[in-house]
């Protein structure tokens, strides 16, 4: 299995728990027998590299510099992450079977890809907008629920920690329970829940075919 996995943050750029927790997930899925790219951001560096841990990481920086706020940074930095995943997935041959999408934060590059290349992805929910924001309805967070709203909607499966942030996704989003799945990174069977999720997906979508 070969997967492409987006994150924001990775280290050495820590932010918060995300950064940690990708680079352990990643990891493990390595150590799985899984071929694995991690496609990032990183202000200074860019470029493919092989970790220690046989992750392989593409770092991209963001070609407009000056930014109002986290929508434009984001917004323009998403077409480099879809661009050097593209790179990827030629480079492959076209053998990618997913891509993991860790947050909002790199959804409109997992929708373009699914809908060129038939990529099939997996939003992994890290925090939502209701959370980060609560009792906020101003055009600036309207419009990154729009976003996270998107990824739900074209996602092939959403995967959450908890069964309160479940609940939560389907209360807030109106996401169907059977497209929702539950793995916590303190189970025991955390990287076979991980593994599972990524087989479902991955032979659903070659079922398709």
């Amino acid at each position: 299995m070969h997967v492409i996995i987006f994150s924001w943050e990775y280290p050495p750029r820590v932010v918060g728990q995300l950064s940690i927790y990708v680079s352990n997930l990643s990891t493990q899925l390595v150590n799985s027998k899984v071929n694995v790219d991690v496609v990032t951001y990183d202000d200074t560096t860019k470029g493919q590299t092989k970790e220690p841990s046989g992750v392989k990481t593409f770092r991209v920086t963001n070609p407009v510099k000056t930014h109002i706020g986290v929508l434009t940074w984001v917004l323009t930095l998403n077409q480099e992450v879809e661009r050097a995943a593209a790179n990827i997935y030629y480079d492959s041959n076209k053998q990618i079977d997913l891509i993991d999408v860790f947050d909002w934060h790199f959804i409109p590059a997992a929708v373009s890809l699914k809908n060129a290349l038939a990529l099939p992805f997996i939003y992994s929910v890290e925090s939502i907008e209701d959370h980060r924001s609560p009792n906020s309805n101003t055009s600036y967070n309207m419009a990154i629920k729009s976003i996270e709203w998107l990824g739900f909607y074209e996602a092939n499966k959403v995967n959450v920690k908890s069964e309160w942030m479940k609940d939560e996704v389907n209360r807030i989003y109106n996401v169907p329970e059977e497209k929702i799945t539950v793995v916590s990174p303190d189970s025991s069977h955390w990287i076979k829940g991980m593994l599972k999720i990524y087989r479902e997906t991955a032979e659903a979508k070659k079922d398709e075919r």
